[in-house]
């Protein structure tokens, strides 16, 4: 079988199983877990095939013209290059270990083979994203994507965080889709093609009429997807979602397909420095903002949201100095890490009963109930602050070496000015990752009070996907010598300025953090415990649902009990607040854009209801009275009818002699 056919069935299967999964979900149920998990699991084993056999040598490209254009035309086409071959395996690898979660997690779940076949759509569009080769096709799966991301986010639809929290997701991704589709259409026109190696070709013989535009409004719609300021604020509330959702749309699926598609088109950006440094300001304020932010969360499931928001910055800031070989090795590291991330958080909020790191900080012995989450979440966190050896180290460096390089002026063609915001927004990142990690690891397992309520042990499909994933998050990095022809041949090694600061930061970070923990301690020590939720043992997804509706708080606005033990709160001081509710970017589009466009369909309604309906009415009622007039003057008396007509021939005559008398 060629390589070719092999890509194409990456992509179908988990359609087919998604098809397959709505349509006998409820007349076989006992079908719906392996047409689950098999066709994903069939998926990343073929990726795995495709990418071994493209070994990061010269692309694989195939195309066939769907349908004559007249115009552009747009082709069902393959591209698949080294980090093609390398997302799409990363892509699988989190799909089929959320399916196989999802298993244990949402036993109990009514809706569950809904939901599996969401995340195989969910899946087959992504896929679609990574090999397609026509920008169109392209388009189909992001798209597909956001239908999905409102599916799956508001699983727990008896909610209104859920309701809310999926409508938001569409509406803010589609705001930024809107230019983005105008972009794909602009630069189709320039380039003359939706065809990607078309599109490149293009832009290298300086074919381009509009370079700074059409990389402004692409920039958009990837702002929107992949969570970057000022886009990135249905992120956090997409949290409602069950917690394998969060893992995949944060790990591999929705957020990645942005950076992915810069990272395919970036000669379309570097093309235009204005667009590069635009790019770069997005990810510093982007990485800065959510490691504040993240520092003030006390829901656990935000902070992961926050994280991902900041991470999503570093490879943003590194296509921004131009480095797409760093953007994508962070993707990857980044999407092993963090699933693994979502996934343990979701044995913790089962084990404790709640969302809230305040009421796991007031409980001893939870990390004894939980040992396979424990551990496998401290090498994920080890991971997300770069210790090395862990492969968040390696993926970090590079990006903050890519950034060191274009700042020091030894890297041409991109402003300098952006490698400069890139490497110092990157090193304060570094230390605020370090801080909220350390927060969230001490707040939830060093916690003091009443013994954690017991649950029993977890299911084994859902430990043993824990222990899969730590697997590429402790030792990944350490492959990438192994791995230069999927990286462009880019040296991905460490350099040694940012090695040292780097790491440095992120170790006083924690420590500091670690600090403050220790002093914070004491003053609960005299804070009343208060009561904590325990619920009985059950279905996982039922407890998370109970946790989302008990726990509103954490959806949005600052716990109404503080934890007196809050290292962030410190660290923090009068800025915490603030950066608690994301420094209140959701009210100002709720002044902004919110509040006009209801005041608007309140104008609307009010002129269709009193306006446009009374004229409306106004037509039907002349009519009608004039009909009962009429009908109140056939009395049938004849004398009634003789008067009427001697009155009448009266007023006729009277008229025509008025007539003549003034002519």
């Amino acid at each position: 079988m060629t390589t070719t056919t092999l890509a194409a069935l990456v992509p179908l299967l988990p359609f087919l199983g998604a098809a397959a999964g709505l349509l006998l979900g409820r007349t076989a149920p006992g079908f719906v877990r392996p047409l689950a998990v098999l066709p994903t699991l069939t998926a990343f084993a073929l990726a795995v095939l495709v990418a071994v056999r493209q070994g990061g040598g010269r692309a694989v490209d195939a195309a066939t013209e769907l349908t004559p254009t007249g115009s552009v035309p747009i082709e069902l086409a393959l591209h698949i290059d080294g980090f093609a071959a390398l997302v799409a395996v990363l892509v699988g690898l989190v799909a089929t270990s959320v399916q196989i979660y999802s298993t244990g997690y949402l036993r109990d779940d009514p809706r569950y083979p809904s939901y599996a076949a969401l995340v195989s759509l969910f899946t087959s569009a992504m896929l679609l994203v990574v090999y397609s080769g026509d920008l169109m096709v392209l388009l189909v799966g992001w798209e597909i994507m956001g239908i999905c991301s409102y599916f799956l986010v508001g699983h727990y639809w008896e909610t209104p965080e859920a309701r809310a929290a999926s409508i938001k997701a569409f509406l803010v991704t589609k705001l930024g889709d809107v230019p983005f589709l105008i972009g794909l259409f602009a630069l189709a026109v320039d380039a003359g093609s939706f065809r990607i190696t078309t599109v490149l070709g293009a832009v290298a013989s300086g074919g381009l009429d509009h370079p700074t535009l059409i990389a402004l409004l692409l920039l958009a719609g990837v702002a929107g997807k992949s969570a970057q300021f000022p886009l990135h604020t249905w992120l956090p509330d997409a949290m409602a979602g069950p917690t394998p959702v969060s893992a995949l749309i944060h790990a591999a699926t929705m957020v990645a397909a942005g950076v992915y598609f810069i990272a395919r088109l970036l000669p379309v950006f570097a093309a235009s420095s204005a667009a590069l440094l635009v790019m770069a300001v997005m990810a510093a304020v982007t990485m800065v903002g959510s490691g504040l932010a993240a520092l003030a969360q006390d829901d656990i499931k935000r902070v992961l949201a926050y994280s991902t928001i900041g991470q999503l910055g570093y490879m943003t800031g590194a296509l921004a100095v131009g480095d797409r070989g760093a953007a994508v090795f962070h993707l990857l590291s980044h999407g092993a890490f963090k699933a693994l991330l979502f996934l343990a958080a979701g044995v913790i909020i089962h084990a404790a009963g709640t969302n809230s790191l305040a009421a796991m900080s007031r409980m001893s012995d939870l990390r004894a109930r939980i040992p396979d989450a424990y551990w496998t979440m401290t090498v994920a966190l080890l991971a997300l602050a770069a210790i090395p050896p862990f492969s968040g180290f390696f993926s970090k460096e590079a990006v903050l070496g890519a950034a060191e390089h274009v700042a020091t002026g030894h890297t041409q063609g991109v402003p300098g000015a952006a490698g400069w915001v890139v490497l110092v927004s990157g090193l304060l990142t570094a230390l605020l990752t370090a801080a909220y990690a350390m927060r969230l690891w001490l707040l939830a397992f060093r916690g003091r009070g009443i013994e954690a309520p017991d649950h029993g042990k977890q299911p084994v499909a859902m430990n043993a996907v824990l222990w899969l994933l730590a697997v590429p998050s402790l030792a990944f990095g350490l492959a990438t010598g192994l791995l230069p022809d999927w990286f462009d041949g880019r040296d991905l090694t460490p350099t040694l300025t940012t090695s040292v600061l780097g790491t440095g930061l992120a170790l006083v970070g924690g420590l500091v953090t670690y600090g403050a923990w220790k002093h914070t301690t004491a003053l609960a020590a005299r804070v009343p415990l208060g009561a904590v939720a325990a619920h009985p043992e059950g279905d996982a997804a039922q407890v998370e649902a109970e946790a989302i509706a008990s726990h509103a708080a954490a959806y949005g606005d600052v716990a109404a009990a503080p934890d007196p033990a809050d290292p962030g709160r410190l660290l923090l001081g009068p800025l915490h607040r603030h950066a608690a509710v994301g420094f209140h970017l959701d009210v100002v589009y709720t002044a902004l854009f919110v509040r006009p466009v209801q005041a608007g369909a309140s104008l609307v309604r009010f002129l269709d209801r009193e306006v446009v309906d009374t004229y409306v009415r106004g037509a039907g009622a002349v009519p009608r009275l004039l009909g009962a007039a009429v009908r109140r003057a056939q009395t049938g008396n004849v004398q009634t009818y003789v008067s009427a007509l001697l009155a009448g021939t009266v007023i006729l005559a009277v008229a025509a002699l008025l007539v003549a008398t003034g002519a």
